[in-house]
């Protein structure tokens, strides 16, 4: 009896897998609450997530980065993956859209609603549209709003959405474009006020992932995303749902 009591307690614990993931930075505060649920129920899951731009981490994966997973605020980089051959066709799937804010510190005297016409407006940040599709999202609206010529010269870039409101912070920018999930974080919530650009004012930000390393764990990933625990999660940080 004693040795089978040892013999149980002695086995040794599985190794974790690791799951690398690439991510859009505007599911930066998202993402790791969806982690730590999933970890509850997988835990020998030892997820990696890197934050970035879209576009950025595209260019990388094309050049066979040693991701798992792939979650891309623009779909149709997923889908280009998979159409070169980089990841499984059947694979890409739409996880969420993604929607802007303008947004102000707390403490500024500028009004979001308004901001982006005022003329005491000195610096505005923006994703880098060449590579982010949240900045591709913010240069489209000003356009469709009848603003962007009188704030181009104004404009400072962020390598990718999560750097944008960075530079808001720390005083870079007096106002900026950012993902509604960002401007809604419980970290970030109460530090600045938002005003939600209407969506008719730019194109839908159907955002998408692809499994580009088949394994069972990148599929139970892929599948919590999409189940009603990560949606609603997704959900609490601003994103529209698929199908909703």
């Amino acid at each position: 009896m004693l040795a089978g009591f040892l013999s149980s307690t002695c086995a040794p614990h599985p190794r974790p897998h690791t799951l690398s993931i690439a991510a859009a930075a505007d599911l930066n505060f998202a993402l790791e609450e969806i982690s730590r649920e999933f970890r509850k129920i997988h835990p020998a899951t030892d997820l990696k997530i890197a934050y970035g731009s879209s576009g950025n981490f595209y260019t990388q994966l094309r050049n066979h980065a040693p991701f798992d997973l792939f979650l891309s605020a623009d779909v149709e980089l997923p889908r280009k993956l998979a159409q070169e051959g980089l990841a499984a066709a059947d694979s890409v799937f739409v996880y969420a859209v993604g929607r802007i804010v303008v947004w102000v510190p707390a403490q500024s005297p500028l009004d979001p609603a308004t901001v982006l016409q005022s003329k005491t407006l000195r610096h505005l940040a923006i994703a880098n549209p060449r590579h982010a599709p949240y900045g591709r999202a913010a240069e489209l609206a000003m356009r469709s709003l009848g603003v962007y010529d009188s704030v181009e010269g104004k404009l400072v870039l962020g390598e990718n959405i999560a750097q944008t409101l960075q530079f808001i912070q720390s005083g870079a920018a007096d106002a900026g474009i950012v993902a509604m999930s960002l401007a809604i974080a419980p970290s970030v919530r109460g530090q600045g006020r938002y005003w939600e650009i209407p969506l008719d004012a730019y194109p839908k930000m159907e955002q998408g992932g692809v499994i580009l390393k088949d394994s069972p764990d990148a599929r139970e990933f892929r599948s919590w995303l999409l189940a009603p625990d990560g949606r609603s999660i997704l959900k609490r940080y601003g994103f529209y749902l698929p199908g909703e």
